[in-house]
């Protein structure tokens, strides 16, 4: 984790006009084609979602604007951050549990599964000892939505979320709803954009 000096960043303006707002918070959500990983995924037997996951969150780790948060007076750059995403449990509640998408994927996928069933188990919501170092990460299976509006703090956190929602076909392809939400005062449409595409790319090299 490094301190960025905010005053000779090229955002500076950005970020103390943002900085203030009571809700500085912008989203997008785009149609990510995900053809290659949905068939991947199928002739693998591997879970849908933990694949998806890990192609975003290192897609968010590519970009560093998406690693930076605010602290009091100060913001800081994360090496590298973590997921913490959205367990459902039988009883129709959720649990929250926190992955390192780092591992090479063949380690990954059963470390993740296994986390997974630990999850269910503790039935957590608890964010752990450094909670802002995590992107916070949902998905909505059942409705393919073209927005979606999120419960933050307040005052406001500066940590990054990421929900999907259900995929979809249109044509020879497969569309899955992203939605991205970032603190405008860290980061901008051009640096989202970089997200989606980091991610696309991830989800068609996937194997």
């Amino acid at each position: 984790m490094k301190l960025i000096d905010m005053t000779n960043d090229p955002r500076r303006g950005q970020f103390e006009f943002f900085r203030g707002f009571a809700v500085p918070y912008v989203s997008m959500t785009v149609n990510c084609d995900v053809t290659h990983l949905r068939r991947t995924v199928l002739e693998n037997g591997w879970p849908f979602f933990l694949t998806a996951l890990y192609c975003a969150v290192n897609a968010a780790n590519d970009v560093p604007e998406l690693r930076r948060r605010i602290q009091g007076d100060r913001v800081v750059e994360y090496e590298r951050c973590v997921s913490s995403h959205t367990v459902a449990l039988p009883d129709g509640t959720y649990c929250y549990c926190v992955l390192d998408c780092a591992k090479p994927f063949a380690e990954y996928l059963p470390y993740a599964q296994a986390e997974v069933e630990k999850a269910k188990q503790s039935r957590s919501l608890d964010d752990g000892d450094d909670p802002a170092r995590l992107f916070f990460v949902s998905s909505m299976p059942w409705v393919s939505f073209t927005s979606v509006s999120l419960p933050v703090p307040d005052p406001a956190d500066s940590n990054v979320r990421i929900t999907f929602g259900k995929f979809f076909e249109q044509g020879d392809r497969i569309l899955l709803p992203v939605n991205l939400c970032v603190h405008h005062a860290l980061a901008d449409g051009i640096h989202m954009a970089r997200f989606y595409q980091n991610f696309e790319k991830r989800a068609s090299w996937i194997e």
